[in-house]
């Protein structure tokens, strides 16, 4: 996996939230059921979230909790940033207190590469873009697990 448990947790939690309706809010027990998620872990995973203005939060009997933004404007960088940070894609993979262009350690130019794709993938992909992912993919297992209908002639 490229991020943490959390940042997992989070980015399905936010998918469930952009499926809300607008403004409603969503309780933690409500999205840790349907997403199979620890609702102790994500409550503590959205109260921080919340706190770092990435969704808002509400008490009550209608509390819970909804983006702060559109879908498509937040990206998983802002996530994963926000609860894992983002210096392990920037340490070297080998463990080398200094590793740069000038003094490589083995893995440099490999990991270099591969980093500038991971980050490239979490800036550019939103939570929009995994909902509309997700719609496509359950219509296609919907289509795939319907019987197929056979129009048979009668013979006279």
């Amino acid at each position: 996996m490229i991020y943490s448990r959390s940042s997992e947790y989070a980015i399905r939690a936010f998918m469930h939230l952009a499926q809300a309706p607008n403004g409603k809010y969503v309780m933690v027990k409500q999205i840790a059921e349907q997403e199979n998620i620890p609702a102790h872990f994500l409550a503590k995973i959205l109260q921080q979230l919340a706190r770092k203005g990435l969704l808002r939060s509400s008490k009550g009997p209608t509390g819970g909790f909804a983006l702060r933004q559109s879908p498509s404007e937040i990206a998983l960088v802002h996530i994963v940033e926000a609860l894992d940070g983002l210096a392990e894609y920037e340490r070297c993979v080998s463990g080398l207190a200094e590793c740069t262009d000038d003094a490589p350690c083995a893995m440099h130019d490999i990991w270099k590469d591969l980093r500038s794709r991971i980050m490239e993938y979490l800036e550019r992909t939103t939570i929009a873009d995994l909902v509309r992912a997700l719609e496509e993919k359950r219509k296609a297992l919907d289509k795939a697990r319907r019987p197929a209908t056979v129009n048979v002639a009668k013979r006279a």
